[in-house]
């Protein structure tokens, strides 16, 4: 299972890449591999900004639909296009080519209630 060291994590299994204050979000190994083989990422949110907690999109695999959460509040910046033509790449590469959104942290406070790699280790 491969958990980055340099990436934060929620319980709800996405992760999270901060950079000044913009986030990379996207869901982990762990959640590509349970969830199976991706057919499709719906995200409605982009222009919106959202609230820690909140739905910003579902990802359907072949046997469920899972929805996303926000790991921290914000405006949903932009979404990964080139997953609607292959949504399966969040399956081969979630931690690089498989990102999902990118967003504008509203509250950099919130960093802090985000799980590092050793403690989401420890969910999982």
């Amino acid at each position: 299972m491969n958990i980055p060291d340099n990436l934060k994590y929620t319980k709800e299994h996405e992760w999270v890449k901060i950079d000044g204050d913009i986030a990379t979000i996207g869901i982990t190994d762990y959640a590509q591999n349970e969830l199976g083989d991706i057919v499709f990422i719906e995200i409605e949110t982009e222009g919106e900004t959202l609230e820690r907690e909140e739905t910003f999109g579902s990802i359907e695999a072949v046997k469920t639909v899972s929805d996303l959460f926000m790991p921290l509040g914000g405006e949903v910046l932009e979404f990964n296009s080139a997953l609607e033509q292959a949504p399966e790449t969040v399956n081969r590469d979630p931690y690089g080519d498989g990102w999902i959104i990118k967003v504008k942290i509203a509250d950099k406070g919130e960093i802090k209630d985000l799980l590092d790699a050793e403690a989401y280790k420890n969910l999982i």
